[in-house]
């Protein structure tokens, strides 16, 4: 499912336009984003928790040349299901 058919399932299942329902799952998004990058969890009840995990920099090797080389430290965004959500999909 990609956005545009999540936008037209949210405004079928909720009953509105489609307009609003953009307008909702972009805010969503909006503010998801807005709390992982100051490094808050966001934690929907029954849905998941949204949160970043940090990578520390560590030694690779470049696959073209094996020369070694340091990857920087990164952070990641992570998704952990809720129990609710586990229990619909068993």
């Amino acid at each position: 499912m990609n956005k545009a058919e999540l936008i037209t399932a949210v405004a079928e299942n909720a009953d509105m336009p489609k307009k609003d329902a953009e307008k909702a799952i972009k805010a969503f998004i909006d503010v998801v984003t807005e709390e992982l990058k100051k490094g808050e969890k966001v934690q929907v009840v029954g849905f998941g928790t949204f949160e970043v995990t940090e990578r520390a920099e560590r030694e690779g090797r470049n696959p073209y040349t094996r020369e070694p080389m340091t990857i920087p430290a990164s952070k990641s965004p992570k998704f952990k299901a809720g129990k609710a959500l586990k229990d619909a999909l068993n």
